[in-house]
């Protein structure tokens, strides 16, 4: 099997399951005043500072989640208390469920976000809460997050970013990003599952927690920290993939699946590098995983949170891609990829293409009398 599904999760990477075992030795509740506690304590807090250091946040400032999904709804809760709440159309389900009354932003069929719709709408009422990804997990597409954060505090309104697929891929720093909050996730970087953060800048407001206890996390996430999953998320701050290499790669599998019949959604802009959206005209998205799984190929068809099933994208619809949006298989390329899984994906898709599409066009059975 080649996995080429990275978005859905990276693989886990040395250096997080290195600190991880070494962080099962310790004993002890972070919480605990004695010496078992202050030594899980320290691990506790020596990740955090890393998390911070590698992503421009005080130490203070980084709430430690049990994923992307907590982030997102925790900033959208706290943020968003008594505010407008602006949602761009293609931000991550986990966005759109914690803010289904949100008034959408639309993008282009690129997938770039409108920003003279963003200024008419902040402009239209009280002040907001902004949810801006900056790269999308279905298309890679990467957001004018900078220009929308100027946008945004010129009308008094906050701006959170989904940076989740961002982080080990391109510069994600929050305070060169001029946002309010900020949103990531271990595994999508190789760390392990389970674990997350919201940072938050300076000037962000007091938050109340979406999950209440013992006052952990500054009193904004009840609940015992999981010291050696945290030390693992630290691990991989700062590492990254040879995006080039990666981009070459990408690009070398877009030529083929156009060669095919493939159109790409959301080229021409900038994009991770590691990412592709490939639409098939007149074959649906979920025979196309299927058919390539068969042949030892793991892709998806956008996102993996919608608990196993193959659904037509939102992020697609939103770009006005109509059809296209259920006839899309999502590629993304993870640190461990190698070039025969390339050729192996080029092949796979080759036959997976003339044999669906020639089903389009085979005459239908005419049943004789016996």
């Amino acid at each position: 099997m080649h996995y080429l599904d990275a978005n859905a999760s990276e693989p886990l990477r040395p250096e997080a399951k290195a600190a991880m075992m070494a962080a099962f030795e310790v004993t002890g509740n972070p919480s605990s005043v004695h010496a078992a506690g202050r030594a899980a304590r320290q691990l506790l807090e020596d990740a955090r500072e890393r998390i911070a250091t590698r992503f421009g946040a005080r130490d203070q400032d980084v709430v430690i989640t049990s994923g992307g999904t907590e982030a997102d709804a925790l900033a959208v809760h706290a943020l968003g208390f008594e505010r407008r709440i602006i949602v761009c159309a293609t931000e991550h389900d986990a966005v759109r469920a914690a803010a289904p009354d949100a008034a959408l932003l639309p993008v282009d069929r690129r997938g770039i976000a409108d920003l003279d719709r963003l200024r008419a709408l902040l402009a239209s009422g009280p002040p907001a809460l902004v949810c801006l990804m900056l790269a999308n997990n279905e298309t890679g597409t990467i957001q004018p997050v900078a220009e929308a954060a100027k946008l945004c505090h010129a009308h008094g309104a906050f701006l959170h970013v989904d940076a989740v697929q961002a982080a080990g891929r391109i510069p994600v720093d929050l305070t060169a990003l001029d946002c309010d909050s900020l949103a990531l996730s271990a595994h999508k970087m190789g760390g392990p599952t389970g674990v997350g953060a919201l940072l938050l800048s300076r000037g962000s407001p007091e938050i109340a927690p979406l999950i209440a206890g013992g006052g952990q996390e500054r009193g904004r996430r009840g609940g015992t920290p999981a010291v050696a999953a945290i030390a693992g998320f630290a691990a991989v701050c700062g590492l990254e993939a040879d995006q080039i290499r990666l981009a070459v790669l990408r690009d070398r599998l877009e030529a083929t699946a156009a060669h095919h019949g493939a159109m790409v959604c959301g080229g021409g802009v900038p994009r991770l590098a590691n990412t592709t959206s490939l639409a098939l005209p007149g074959v649906r998205a979920d025979a196309q995983v299927i058919a390539l799984d068969l042949d030892g190929i793991a892709v998806s068809a956008g996102a993996a949170c919608t608990s196993g099933k193959v659904q037509t994208s939102h992020v697609l619809t939103a770009m006005g891609l109509g059809v296209l949006a259920g006839q899309a298989i999502r590629v993304s390329l993870p640190w461990t990829v190698s070039g025969a899984a390339i050729e192996t994906f080029e092949a796979a898709y080759a036959r997976m293409a003339a044999r669906l599409r020639a089903a389009l066009v085979a005459p239908p059975l005419v049943r004789t009398a016996a």
